[in-house]
């Protein structure tokens, strides 16, 4: 059987080329989409991507055709474009050439969402600092979303996957429209008025910036942060940012991982148990052999093995410091006595007493004073003469 001759890549992406090229209904298309990824590039090309729930196309727009534009294209704004869709053909990959674009009525959306995120920020209300910390292993999980739709399934899956013990409870909202905004504030203080659960996400899928609205609005961001359970924010796709995101505690690109950020996967949790179990056993057994080898060292101490040898080399000690203080008291002793004795014999030889045993006498007068000259008396004094062994009393006469 014979085979065609096969094409090169270069001529498939030609012929593909040439196809969509002369399709007149892709020369001038109207699309309506989502930008995203949006570059202001330095040389005045514009290069985003727009986007539905469903599909992403890429677009260019050459700097001839951003000039006609009345407004700055950005993330998250509605429009609908003129262009062409063409292939880039050394990539192999369709785009659009943009020519026109206005914006599809979502501008206002997009000027108060910005208002909003500049008005709370500036209050506060996206700081670190007010972020509460996510439970390692909550034991219930509260959900605000639609009671219908993958976002819930895709939740209880991905949680009970994870770690099968969790309990998910759903209080259903509107995700979108009017009024929803009021739904999920009201799932947020019901969770924090029960306390029947230990951690809240508020989730829905991906949308326009008009179908994630409720998550823009103020209601919902302020509900969120006087929420007093901690807050996992999981709306949207991974490139869809609510205000919702930045005042909750936790930012999920989609409501899959939220439940993987809320609960930590069963195999992980037990290896890490049993890893801190072998770490402490390990641990104690170095601690138990440590302080075995301290009293081993302190067993073999002369210290302990002969406890009344201390005390006796204190005791011998404490003796000789007696006996020398005793030797020092008796040295001390002795010269106070020689001393004494010295200064008793200087005394003795001033005493008056050995000074009448040679032979001298006191002569004291009538009122017991010691007469010393011979002027001092006058006829008729009474006087007493001491002698060395005794006194008599006389009268002085001419």
């Amino acid at each position: 059987m014979l085979r065609p001759t096969p094409m090169t890549v270069g001529e498939l992406n030609s012929y593909i080329k040439d196809v969509i090229d002369n399709d007149m209904m892709l020369n001038n298309v109207y699309i309506k989409g989502e930008i995203s990824n949006f570059k202001n590039h330095y040389s005045g090309h514009m290069y985003f991507t727009l986007k539905d729930e469903k599909s992403l196309i890429k677009c260019v727009m050459f700097k001839s055709y951003t000039g006609n534009l009345n407004f700055m294209p950005r993330d998250g704004m509605s429009v609908v474009v003129l262009g062409t869709v063409a292939v880039f053909e050394r990539d192999g990959i369709y785009q659009i050439y943009v020519k026109g674009m206005e914006e599809d009525g979502m501008g206002a959306l997009y000027t108060a969402y910005e208002k909003l995120k500049e008005k709370l920020q500036n209050e506060g209300l996206f700081d670190e600092k007010y972020k509460k910390k996510i439970p390692m292993l909550p034991k219930s999980i509260g959900v605000a979303t639609s009671k219908t739709g993958a976002v819930i399934r895709d939740i209880i899956n991905v949680t009970t996957r994870r770690f099968p013990n969790v309990n998910i409870k759903l209080y259903p909202v509107a995700v979108q429209g009017k009024g929803a905004a009021a739904t999920i504030v009201k799932a947020i203080e019901y969770f924090n008025r029960e306390k029947n659960v230990d951690l809240i996400i508020v989730a829905r899928g991906g949308g326009s910036l008009e179908d994630l609205w409720p998550f823009n609005e103020e209601e919902t961001a302020r509900a969120i942060f006087a929420s007093e359970l901690p807050v996992i924010s999981a709306v949207g796709h991974e490139t869809d940012f609510t205000i919702a995101d930045f005042v909750a505690d936790l930012r999920a690109p989609t409501p899959s991982a939220a439940g993987e950020l809320a609960v930590p996967q069963l195999d992980e949790v037990k290896w890490k148990l049993q890893s801190n179990q072998r770490r402490l056993s390990s641990s104690l057994r170095k601690k138990i052999s440590d302080m075995r080898s301290k009293y081993e060292s302190l067993r073999e101490r002369k210290s302990l093995r002969e406890p009344y040898g201390r005390i006796r080399q204190d005791e011998l000690l404490l003796d000789n410091m007696v006996k020398r203080m005793q030797d020092k008291m008796k040295l001390c002793l002795k010269d106070n006595r020689m001393k004494l004795t010295e200064r008793v014999a200087g005394l003795d030889k001033l005493s008056p007493l050995k000074t009448l045993s040679r032979g001298y006498g006191i002569i004291e007068n009538a009122e017991g004073k010691i007469v010393r000259t011979v002027s001092s008396l006058t006829v008729g004094d009474k006087i007493k003469i001491v002698l060395q062994d005794g006194e008599r009393k006389a009268e002085i006469i001419p």
